[in-house]
């Protein structure tokens, strides 16, 4: 028979508490909400992000209270993987147009002493603590490190650089900017590393430095710069014969960063650093065009609704349980990650440079974990190679390093990007 509350919105008779309609009016709320956290966080001491994260676990207890199954990230890791992967790449993307720096050794030295020193350094004292404190085998200790180690370009908007045309670039935002752009990206053959050492394959050496390491990371650069230069030069030829309407720039973003992820992934190779070097490339191939700032705009409501969308995720998967897998050595290494590997490892790498202490400091202390550790982790869960209680105590120690700096960084972004102004004139 015929039943018109199997198709439509309305039920015949009385019914209340539809489970679909109450997620609505749940997304509704949650969606306002964030937009007025958005609206007041360069005002305010916090970051919106926190106030998703305290949402996200909202939504958790009251799933556990109704007898509704969580997201489980040790089962449903393809999941987390896939979403992550999406809004780490538009950011990526985002990232890069927003750096105007000339490219070269000199100025981006900064840059290359977080990636050729303060990562690998990182990722060595992180996974030593796993493996001594924590009791994880090396090849997990080492995918725990790599996971931890990159800084997140999705959550640490608030101290980098401004958007395409802002010519205002000091150097601690730079640094935290193209670090942002590159290591997400750099930190996969660590991973690959901690993973080939967790199978106990023999004779895997070889390959990983020439697939994981040359190949990959060679092409994936190569692939981006040219095809983020091919398609700044493809959507000025469309501009240019009135095929390409301004009003739709800001899906460029979007558009280009799949096209260039999708071709590096085919070609085996680091999809996120094309991402990056694509809209390096993408920027500097029309530098001064005013669609750029429409282009990453849009990218930026992407990256702002990803981020909603993934921190709430990320919180809903909270349980008491999974709280316990990282033990007492695992919630001491949230401390140790902040405050002492990450800080020390800057202010050793940056020992001769040109940096202010205080801004060495900020530098330090804005190592922030979030989106890119779950995506690595999700990976390196899904590779099936850890052992089930290494896997869970990797995810569940993301999950804790994540949430303690998402909320103490996003409560500091502000008011110590003030301080470090009136210390810098030459800071924002």
């Amino acid at each position: 028979m015929f039943a018109p509350d199997a198709f439509t919105g309305a039920a015949r008779g009385f019914e209340f508490a539809d489970p679909y309609a109450a997620a609505l009016l749940a997304a509704g709320l949650t969606l306002l909400i964030a937009v007025v956290a958005l609206s007041q966080q360069r005002e305010r001491a916090f970051s919106a992000a926190v106030l998703y994260l305290l949402i996200g676990a909202g939504i958790s207890i009251a799933l556990q209270a109704g007898g509704e199954e969580l997201l489980d990230p040790l089962q449903d890791h393809d999941v987390i993987e896939r979403a992550a992967e999406f809004a780490v790449i538009v950011v990526l993307f985002s990232v890069g147009i927003r750096l105007d720096r000339p490219l070269g050794w000199r100025s981006w030295g900064s840059t290359i002493r977080l990636i050729a020193l303060v990562m690998p350094l990182t990722i060595a004292g992180i996974a030593a603590f796993a493996s001594l404190a924590m009791g994880l085998s090396l090849g997990a200790a080492i995918v725990l490190g790599a996971v931890l180690a990159p800084t997140d370009p999705v959550l640490a908007g608030e101290v980098q650089v401004g958007p395409p045309g802002d010519e205002d670039e000091p150097e601690p935002h730079f640094a935290l900017t193209s670090e942002a752009g590159l290591n997400d990206g750099l930190a996969f053959p660590f991973v690959f590393l901690g993973l080939f050492i967790a199978s106990g394959e023999g004779d895997w050496a070889l390959e990983w430095i020439v697939a994981d390491v040359i190949w990959a990371v060679g092409v994936g650069v190569a692939i981006g710069l040219a095809a983020g230069w091919g398609l700044g030069a493809l959507t000025a030829w469309l501009r240019e014969r009135r095929l390409l309407l301004s009003e739709y720039d800001g899906w460029l973003a979007v558009a280009a960063v799949l096209v260039i992820y999708g071709t590096t992934e085919l070609a085996g190779a680091y999809g996120f650093l094309a991402a990056f070097a694509g809209g390096l490339a993408f920027r500097r191939r029309e530098r001064h065009h005013a669609s750029h700032g429409r282009v990453h705009e849009g990218a930026e409501i992407v990256e702002k609704l990803s981020e909603l969308a993934l921190v709430l995720l990320f919180g809903s998967t909270v349980t008491i349980a999974g709280l316990q897998e990282p033990g007492l050595a695992g919630w001491l290494l949230v401390p140790a990650l902040l405050l002492v590997i990450r800080p020390g490892v800057v202010l050793l790498s940056f020992a001769r440079s040109r940096l202010s202490l205080a801004e060495r400091a900020f530098v330090g202390w804005f190592g922030i974990r979030g989106i890119g550790s779950f995506y690595y982790a999700a990976v390196a869960i899904g590779a099936g190679v850890l052992s089930p209680d290494d896997a869970a105590v990797v995810y569940w120690t993301v999950l804790v390093c994540a949430g303690v700096s998402i909320t103490l960084h996003g409560i500091t972004a502000t008011p110590l990007t003030r301080a470090l102004a009136r210390t810098d004139p030459g800071s924002p």
